[in-house]
């Protein structure tokens, strides 16, 4: 992290929480230094400036100082035009923010990933469709695991074959998809088109993204280590 001050960073607020009396601590998310954790000293006094602005999926600029590894927020500005999360988008926004404080190390720059929750939360705040909030939460997935270099083999199989769309892969873990010539309920299989429409990011089809989201729920319980999503818990 550049040591001095950063001005007028695009970010979005991850997560905050009560600091003393009167301050917070936020996790934001910014487009050129990663994920950072800064203090907004007195940002819960009545006339603060910052008090109405450090708000969740809200588009921000902001501006810190600091050498250590909690850094000082010195100013936010909101930048305007994304709508207030509400319902099933606004459960969807709080899954977005624990997977990216849960796997996005502090301090590391992902510019695409940054543009690609932009683009999941314009997407949010337009449509409330369950079909829609779900593609866009698996595009996302999908994009977060290869930023972390987990990406994802989906148009050939580990033997570097074609996937042929109506045969069936079980997908495992840092191999890829593998043949399986019979189905067995212990070992879950995907159809070969599904895992052709994953990798086109298309999810039109209610088997593909029905399959997508069982397939990337194994593949983030084996990053997360086990942990349990608090905003999993919300959805139920």
């Amino acid at each position: 992290m550049p040591r001095g001050r950063i001005d007028a960073q695009p970010a979005y607020v991850l997560h905050t929480r009560p600091y003393r009396e009167t301050s917070l601590l936020v996790e934001a998310f910014s487009r050129d230094y990663g994920r950072v954790a800064l203090l907004a000293r007195g940002a819960r006094r009545p006339h603060s400036t910052l008090r109405g602005l450090i708000m969740a999926f809200q588009p921000l600029e902001l501006s810190w100082s600091g050498k250590g590894e909690v850094l000082t927020l010195m100013k936010a500005e909101w930048q305007g035009g994304q709508p207030l999360l509400s319902g099933l988008p606004l459960f969807c926004g709080y899954y977005l923010n624990e997977l990216l404080l849960r796997l996005l190390p502090r301090e590391d720059a992902h510019p695409r990933l940054f543009e690609q929750y932009w683009r999941i939360l314009r997407r949010l705040g337009q449509t409330a469709r369950q079909e829609m909030a779900e593609s866009g939460l698996r595009s996302f997935e999908r994009a977060l695991l290869s930023e972390l270099g987990y990406g994802l083999t989906l148009d050939r199989d580990h033997l570097g074959q074609p996937i042929a769309a109506a045969a069936h892969y079980r997908y495992e873990i840092e191999r890829g998809p593998v043949f399986a010539p019979t189905r067995d309920a212990a070992q879950p299989t995907l159809i070969g088109q599904s895992l052709l429409d994953m990798a086109c990011d298309d999810y039109a089809n209610a088997v593909t993204r029905s399959e997508a989201k069982q397939l990337m729920r194994r593949l983030l319980a084996y990053y997360l280590e086990g942990a349990e999503l608090h905003s999993r818990t919300l959805f139920i």
